[in-house]
C-alpha cells in the first residue's frame, strides 16, 4: 500500500466515515466508505475500497489502481455484478470478458478504477435474470424477456456509482463503456465525464445475438455492421494494451 494512498484514505475515512446526506436519484441513495485493503490480482496490484449504502444494505466496492483519491481524468469502468458470467464463466453474456479486460487495462495504467456494483441482471436480480434466460431459451431476445417479466430493458440506476465517485473526491472521469446511458446518468448526477473509452469484446456463438440486441434496441455503441477494416487501410487500429493517451491520440 502506497503511503500517499494510505494517508489519503485514512483522512477520508476519518472525515467521511459517518457520512450522511440526502442521497442521489429517485431512491435517495447515500453511500459511505468503510474500509480499504491491498488487492493483488492476476491483472495487477490494486486496492479494494468497500462502501455501504442506506438503500438496501448491498455492499459495493471500488477496485483502484494508483493514487485516485481526489484525482482528475480517471479511467473508470462501471461493472454490474453478474454471477453467471463473472463467477461461472457463462457464454450467454460478455460480462466476465468485460470485467477481466477492464482490470487488465487499468492494471497497466498509472491510475484508474473499476466500480463493482451489486445490481445483478441489469437491476432485476438473479432469480428474475434466470427467468429471463428461460424466456430467451423460448425465442425472446434479452429486451423482450425483461419486458415480458414486467421490467424495463434496463432497471439499473447509477446513483450509487456517482456517489461512490463523489465519496472518493474524483474530479473527472474517462468512462470505459459502450453504454450511453451510463454517461448520461453519471452526468445527470453531477459527475464530470470528459471522455469515453470503447470497451468492446469479441462476441461468441452464444452471446452474439444478445450483443446485437443491446446495440439495436438498447443503444449500446457496438458496431456489428460497419465497414470492414482491411490491412492496407491507412487508419491506425486500437489494439489491446494501448494506453488511454494512445487511444486519444488516434481519435484526434
Amino acid at each position: 500500500m502506497t503511503t500517499t494512498m494510505h494517508e489519503k484514505f485514512e483522512m477520508l475515512l476519518e472525515k467521511e466515515g459517518d457520512h450522511e446526506c440526502e442521497g442521489l436519484g429517485k431512491n435517495k441513495v447515500c453511500v459511505r466508505v468503510v474500509a480499504m485493503a491491498e488487492l493483488p490480482t492476476l491483472f495487477g496490484q490494486f486496492h479494494i475500497v468497500a462502501f455501504e449504502n442506506n438503500r438496501d444494505g448491498k455492499e459495493h466496492v471500488a477496485i483502484t489502481k494508483g493514487d485516485v483519491i481526489g484525482a482528475s481524468d480517471v479511467p473508470v469502468r462501471l461493472h454490474s455484478e453478474c454471477l453467471t458470467g463473472d463467477v461461472m464463466g457463462s457464454l450467454r453474456c460478455d460480462c466476465r470478458d468485460q470485467l477481466e479486460a477492464a482490470l487488465k487495462k487499468i492494471g497497466q495504467l498509472e491510475k484508474g478504477m473499476v466500480l463493482y456494483l451489486r445490481q445483478e441482471g441489469r437491476g432485476i436480480g438473479l432469480i428474475n435474470k434466470i427467468r429471463a434466460y428461460s424466456l430467451q431459451d423460448q425465442g425472446l431476445d434479452t429486451v423482450e424477456a425483461n419486458l415480458a417479466l414486467g421490467f424495463r430493458d434496463d432497471e439499473r440506476d447509477y446513483a450509487v456509482a456517482a456517489h461512490m465517485l463523489m465519496s472518493l473526491k474524483i474530479k473527472s472521469v474517462q468512462l470505459m463503456t459502450n453504454n450511453p446511458k451510463k454517461i448520461d446518468q453519471l452526468m445527470s448526477y453531477g459527475i464530470k465525464v470528459i471522455g469515453r473509452v470503447p470497451h468492446i469484446m469479441e462476441p461468441n456463438d452464444h452471446n452474439r445475438f444478445y450483443l446485437e440486441t443491446k446495440a439495436i434496441k438498447s443503444g449500446h455503441m457496438i458496431d456489428f455492421f460497419g465497414k470492414e477494416h482491411l490491412a492496407e487501410q491507412s487508419d491506425r487500429p486500437i489494439v489491446e494494451g494501448m494506453s488511454v493517451a494512445q487511444i486519444e491520440e488516434i481519435n484526434e
